[in-house]
């Protein structure tokens, strides 16, 4: 067996930065030809392990950054003016588009639209609570009122 490091996840076989021991010839003309894994040299191997590490650092990082996010959106309370007639019904909506501009404009916080977790768009004046969810499953509600534009 021939050890070799992947340079690129390989479905079946392990993700990269791994010593995987494949047979020398599937080393040889398959992995390397594709440069999907490189020889496993002593210096390959400390230089994985290198990486591994600090995608596991930048990781850490980043989920607690958004777990900061999250608690920061928690904390926030939206306030978005809208035309509504006499019965508290909006003219048009809120939909995730307004929701992430009111978060940006207020917490300077970028969010994807797309991360706004809304069945329907707000249509009624009030409060509504709306769910964000962030990178690595932090969710965060955040507490909008809608309110009559004058």
């Amino acid at each position: 067996m021939a050890q070799a490091v992947l340079l690129q996840d390989v479905e079946d076989l392990g993700e990269r930065g791994d010593p995987v021991d494949v047979s020398p010839g599937y080393l040889r003309n398959f992995l390397i030809p594709r440069k999907l894994a490189a020889p496993a040299t002593p210096g390959a191997l400390e230089e994985a392990q290198r990486r591994r590490e600090t995608a596991e650092k930048a990781a850490e990082v980043r989920a607690e950054r958004e777990e900061q996010a999250a608690g920061l959106l928690s904390k926030t309370v939206l306030t978005i003016y809208q035309r509504a007639g006499e019965d508290g019904k909006l003219f048009g909506s809120v939909g995730a588009k307004e929701i992430v501009d009111a978060i940006r404009d207020a917490r300077d916080l970028p969010v994807d639209r797309h991360k706004v977790k809304l069945e329907q768009p707000i249509r009624e004046i009030g409060t509504h609570m709306v769910e964000i969810e962030l990178a690595d499953g932090a969710v965060a509600t955040v507490k909008t009122i809608v309110a009559e534009e004058k």
